[in-house]
């Protein structure tokens, strides 16, 4: 079978209404002109100081409706984006995480609590996105319990189906021309430098007809275990992160 064409995903991390709002405004009408349905990754009670930029902006909360009335997917992104868990994650790239490692009991705490008070901000969050890639085995069980079927994450080019959940695959930080394959884009506009933007808003003038939607993806495949081939290539770019990541702390540290 001849596969298919790549399609593009765009997933924003770290919203809340204390982020840079004008650094996000860049974003916000790229969205817009494209017609780009992204998931959009909100923390729910968010203490993290490097995301407390600026007073609560009063019309985030709308915004984030408008936006999902228009077709985009509210992602429940962690609890209060914290990282004091230092348990080993089912993805290995970061020491510190907000999940991975905290006993089942507090995970569903915090989950059922960031479900709370995006519920009653009016949102309707679907899938999972993990602060710094944590969680772990009992991060998806209560995942399981309290609903959430959808978990954007992993290193493959296809959906799969692990731990009872459907994980929509996230391998880049910035666009990248792909010939086949589903490839979910990961932005920080709080950190996005111009030549990003510039490089998000250039592809999505040459690529907008290729992004897709997380119901699209959907409603066009059915997610399976991954096959030996593709978990080998799963794993090789995950070593392949893992190592730029340590030489990039050995380069900091001179």
């Amino acid at each position: 079978m001849k596969p298919r064409p790549a399609q593009y995903l765009l997933r924003f991390d770290d919203l809340c209404p204390t982020m840079d709002r004008v650094r996000w405004q860049r974003f916000a009408p790229m969205i817009r002109e494209f017609g780009i349905c992204p998931i959009l990754a909100v923390v729910p009670d968010n203490l993290d100081p490097d995301l407390k930029v600026i007073e609560p902006d009063p019309a985030f909360w709308g915004q984030m409706r408008q936006m999902e009335a228009a077709g985009a997917m509210i992602g429940l992104h962690g609890y209060r984006h914290l990282s004091g868990g230092r348990g080993r994650s089912l993805l290995p790239l970061h020491r510190e995480t907000e999940f991975a490692g905290v006993s089942r009991k507090i995970q569903r705490e915090w989950i059922r609590s960031g479900l709370a008070i995006l519920h009653g901000h009016g949102l309707n969050p679907q899938v999972w996105v993990a602060p710094r890639h944590g969680f772990d085995r009992n991060t998806l069980a209560v995942l399981r319990e309290e609903g959430i079927g959808l978990l954007s994450d992993g290193f493959a080019r296809l959906p799969f189906v692990r731990g009872g959940l459907t994980w929509i695959p996230q391998q880049l930080w910035a666009p990248v021309e792909k010939s086949n394959g589903l490839w979910t884009i990961c932005l920080h506009s709080n950190t996005a430098t111009d030549s990003l933007v510039g490089q998000v808003e250039d592809f999505l003038r040459h690529h907008a007809a290729e992004f897709t939607s997380v119901e699209r993806v959907l409603a066009e495949t059915v997610p399976t275990r991954l096959s030996a081939s593709e978990w080998l290539y799963g794993m090789a770019m995950l070593l392949r992160i893992q190592t730029s990541r340590r030489r990039k702390r050995l380069f900091a540290r001179g």
